[in-house]
């Protein structure tokens, strides 16, 4: 009994709700709420049915993206080597401790991928055809962030792949949903929530660039090191406030969307933590922790001001 115990919990719901992150779906949640209101803001009506099933097929993809990830992080040996794991980054502490196998976590992101393809499908029968290319890229960008035969993360593209696929790419498939066509503006209108996404990665890289670095995943935390990495994780989070004000002035978005610049008050506290302590990672999670925060305030407030300017 004692040494069952000392395994850790048997794989029950529990375990596989905290190894798909289900915490973190705010990260598709938001641009996906973004891209429908998007659509009708531009004069599309709001279809709640086919919101709630473009939701729910982006949410398996984004699940299947975060368990796929941990099995090849395991095979590569970054996880079992990785001493700063924490609830932002470090991979699945399940198939470390042995509660889950590599092959089941396998099998679970391939059959999760297979659910979030079949809701595409669906919609792309219901709607536009144009869904299945944007459905076949955002589940390549999940695949090959981490696998070997691409490895996105390793070849300095993977943050980039993050933010667009859960940036632009998800805020373009809900409004094509909605709207059954696209243009080129939600792709553009989803450029700050791109970044800021991309920026959750970004700063959860620094307590793993060692482990990172020494399996060969090269991302740019690891190519910069953690004192340039962190001025470029403050550069950036500006250029995400920035952006807001350039889409308002280029009157892609309304003048209520402004209310996504309040979060800014987080993020410069965000900054300036990480600009002191990016190598003390105990005292990093805080700024992690606002990170994801701003991310979430700044998309539901883009959304919200999407929703004043409609009603005003």
């Amino acid at each position: 009994m004692d040494e069952k115990k000392d395994r850790g919990p048997r794989p029950g719901l529990k375990v596989w709700f905290l190894e798909i992150r289900a915490p973190f779906f705010t990260a598709t949640i938001v641009p996906t709420v973004f891209g429908a209101l998007f659509a009708w803001h531009e004069g599309y009506s709001f279809d709640s049915f086919l919101f709630a099933l473009t939701l729910l097929g982006v949410l398996f993809i984004h699940a299947g993206t975060n368990v796929v990830n941990d099995y090849f992080d395991y095979r590569s040996g970054t996880d079992r080597i990785n001493e700063n794991r924490s609830p932002f980054n470090g991979g699945s502490p399940f198939v470390v401790e042995g509660v889950l196998t590599p092959e089941q976590i396998y099998r679970a992101a391939l059959m999760l991928f297979a659910i979030g393809a079949t809701i595409g499908v669906v919609l792309a029968l219901s709607v536009s055809l144009l869904i299945i290319p944007l459905g076949v890229l955002g589940i390549g960008l999940g695949y090959f962030y981490t696998s070997p035969r691409a490895h996105l993360a390793a070849r300095g593209v993977g943050e980039v792949a993050v933010g667009s696929g859960f940036g632009p790419l998800v805020v373009a498939g809900a409004y094509l949903v909605q709207a059954g066509e696209i243009t080129w503006t939600p792709f553009v209108a989803g450029l700050p929530i791109g970044v800021l996404i991309g920026l959750v990665l970004f700063i959860n890289q620094f307590p793993d660039a060692e482990a990172d670095g020494r399996v060969g995943k090269t991302h740019w935390v690891v190519r910069m090191g953690l004192h340039r990495a962190a001025m470029w994780y403050a550069g950036l989070m500006a250029s995400a406030f920035v952006l807001i004000v350039v889409l308002v002035a280029a009157e892609v978005l309304p003048v209520w969307t402004l209310l996504a610049l309040a979060p800014a008050v987080v993020a410069v506290r965000a900054v300036r933590l990480a600009l002191r302590e990016h190598s003390h990672f105990g005292r990093l999670l805080p700024a992690q922790a606002m990170t994801v925060q701003t991310h979430a305030m700044v998309g539901l407030l883009l959304a919200l001001g999407l929703m004043a300017s409609g009603l005003s």
